[in-house]
């Protein structure tokens, strides 16, 4: 592939370089660097509209600051393929989420640019005063500057961390890049005199000498001066919450505009005190016509041509599973008026917009606030109504504490659709989902329920609405469904218990989940090695299927235990629950596969379980080590 000439792009292997170019033509570099954007992604997929929202603002950042002495953390990373281009790293960057190559986000290894990993939101104020707190300890004088979007600031961590950066005082620059909430919209070129105007020194030391005269007026003219000049910054700026929580607010300034944006960055990194927040205004998929039309669906994109905007999503061939369980939860929403839908800001994700075309009056989605999500699902659910909080699983883990005091050891039916449940692709470690059949199942008296086809997941919303006995949740992957033939309506299932699908004497895999299909592919090849394999699927973790367990246990000489979850999870449950019914004593040989115990590099998902073993191969591999014949597996392979 032939790839454009950029003038000014070329020149620029590190920030450094930004210094040589004359300000004047910074615009320029833009309008290169946002087509180096388009072009790249085109070829590997990825987040576009948050990183076209912010070229300008990715460039005056490193003109202005000194990276990555100065540190400059970005939060969540959708935004961060520009900041990537720009440090050094364009020479990969059609590598991007692809194996081996760029990662989708901020991650620590690569980069001394990247002083803070990122892929879940709301956490780049609270990292970087942890940073300039740091500083300020070392007697150091860099600066830290953290980006943090509209949607990330709806979190409650944001805000902790604001409150506590304005107490101590500790100089830190917050830039909140508003692209879509828009708090208070700009105006034009007063705006922006006006955002330049209290964000250098002249006006800083007028205000600061104000303050000063007032202290010596009695008291109630001090307050009346306070509320007079906080009436009047609020109505030019909007920027009075943020002065509560101790910073000093600028803004709104266009994010677009490099003439604003330039000597504004400019006044504050020569401040010299406390926390400054910068309120610009951008637009998501700034310069590209289709993500500027249609920036929900340009937020993440496959492969799309340039010129159309169209992305090669292959035809599916099956429903997905998000698509299931949202169909699925408005059939039974139809006939029970007590269901409500949550999400923690992934409606498309989860499939709540779907849900919420049914019954807007019965969806709520929270913004990112998935603690906030939970404990409101649980509220709900104290007046008799039937919550189903989606969330993916990667994201629940930031409500954990939610999850344990709010709903579990209030015994609250608070029903949790766990979507993205396995590994996910090119996201990566912080997206997949590893850990929730773990953190869930160690809790008293929760159903942990896993689907292994879509089917099955059909059956399992419907048994989660009719349990009101305490917390209840079903996991499920990312994608498209194996092509089951579909029931007409969800089936209850018996809470706790197990299934054969296919009967042998002396193997028997035991699934939970969506490996389902792997093991009666391993079964078939073991059956044809002599080998006569059961195949079970648990559908539920807890509360363990006690009589399938142990008919397992006690007529076949190896149980393989498959799941797509981290160690501590399913297999685990099930070698407590052998261990302490004397099961294991007659010399049954278990093994237990999981996901690896580490944290696995974005690349394809058949790649990434292959690395596992979660696969056909993989799990006639481990029944031949258990029997001792790992050598002679081996040689058929070879």
């Amino acid at each position: 592939m032939t790839r454009m000439k950029f003038p000014l792009l070329d020149s620029i292997s590190s920030p450094a370089d930004l210094k040589d170019i004359p300000e004047e033509k910074l615009k320029d570099l833009a309008e290169e660097l946002r087509a180096e954007l388009i072009d790249a992604v085109s070829v590997t997929g990825g987040h576009l509209g948050a990183g076209l929202g912010v070229v300008e603002l990715t460039l005056a950042l490193h003109y202005v600051f000194d990276t990555p002495r100065d540190r400059l953390i970005w939060d969540v990373g959708h935004q961060c393929y520009p900041h990537k281009i720009l440090t050094g790293r364009r020479d990969r960057i059609r590598t991007l989420r692809q194996a081996g190559g760029l990662s989708g986000f901020t991650k620590r290894s690569e980069s001394p640019y990247d002083p803070f990993g990122a892929g879940h939101s709301s956490t780049s104020i609270s990292a970087g005063l942890g940073m300039a707190v740091a500083r300020d300890l070392s007697e150091e004088t860099n600066n830290v500057i953290a980006v943090i979007g509209d949607g990330a600031m709806s979190a409650g961590m944001a805000y902790e961390a604001m409150n506590n950066a304005g107490a101590l005082k500790s100089r830190l620059i917050v830039i909140l890049n508003d692209n879509d909430m828009s708090i208070a919209p700009p105006t034009g070129a007063l705006s922006a005199s006006l955002a330049r105007l209290v964000s250098g020194k002249t006006y800083k030391s007028f205000r600061d000498a104000a303050k000063s005269v007032a202290k010596a007026l009695p008291k109630t003219l001090q307050e009346k001066a306070a509320r007079a000049e906080e009436y009047a910054r609020g109505f030019w700026t909007g920027g009075t919450l943020f002065e509560e929580l101790g910073f000093y607010y600028v803004g709104p300034v266009d994010g677009h505009n490099l003439d604003h944006l330039l000597p504004i960055l400019k006044n504050v990194r020569d401040a010299q005190e406390g926390p400054i927040l910068i309120h610009a205004v951008t637009q998501k998929g700034k310069g590209y016509l289709p993500a500027e039309t249609a920036s929900n669906k340009y937020h993440a994109v496959a492969k799309f041509d340039v010129v159309t905007g169209k992305q090669s999503k292959p035809k599916a061939n099956a429903p997905s599973y998000t698509k299931v369980f949202a169909e699925s939860l408005i059939q039974e929403a139809a006939d029970d008026e007590k269901i409500v839908g949550i999400t923690a800001a992934m409606p498309d994700g989860t499939g709540m917009d779907l849900f919420g075309e049914a019954y807007p009056k019965r969806t709520f989605d929270v913004g990112i606030a998935e603690q906030h999500a939970v404990t409101f699902a649980a509220g709900l659910a104290t007046e008799g109504y039937k919550p189903f909080c989606a969330i993916y699983s990667t994201f629940l883990q930031r409500a954990y504490d939610q999850v344990v005091h709010d709903v579990a050891i209030q015994k609250l039916p608070v029903r949790f659709p766990i979507d993205r449940a396995g590994l996910v692709g090119a996201d990566g470690a912080t997206h997949a989902g590893s850990f929730d059949t773990a953190y869930l199942s160690c809790l008293p008296g929760f159903v942990v329920m896993a689907a292994s086809n879509e089917a099955e997941l059909k059956h399992m919303v419907a048994t989660a609405a009719a349990y009101d006995e305490g917390p209840i949740s079903f996991r499920y992957p990312r994608g498209e469904g194996i092509g089951m033939e579909m029931p007409e309506r969800g089936e209850l299932l018996e809470i706790g218990r197990g299934r054969i699908v296919k009967e042998g004497n002396r193997i028997a895999l035991l699934s939970f989940g969506a490996r389902l299909s792997e093991c009666l592919e391993a079964a078939e090849s073991l059956d044809t090695a002599g080998l006569s394999t059961t195949v079970a699927d648990a559908r539920f973790a807890k509360p363990l299927d006690q009589d399938l367990l142990r008919q397992l246990a006690m007529n076949h000489d190896v149980l393989v235990t498959v799941e797509e979850g981290s160690v501590g999870g399913f297999g685990s449950h099930v070698m407590h629950t052998l261990a302490n019914t004397g099961l294991l004593d007659h010399g049954l040989k278990v093994r237990c596969m999981t996901l690896p115990d580490s944290y696995q590099d974005h690349n394809k998902p058949e790649v990434m379980y292959s690395d596992a073993g979660l696969t056909a191969t993989g799990i006639m591999h481990r029944v031949f080590e258990a029997l001792g014949k790992a050598e002679e597996f081996s040689a058929q392979l070879a």
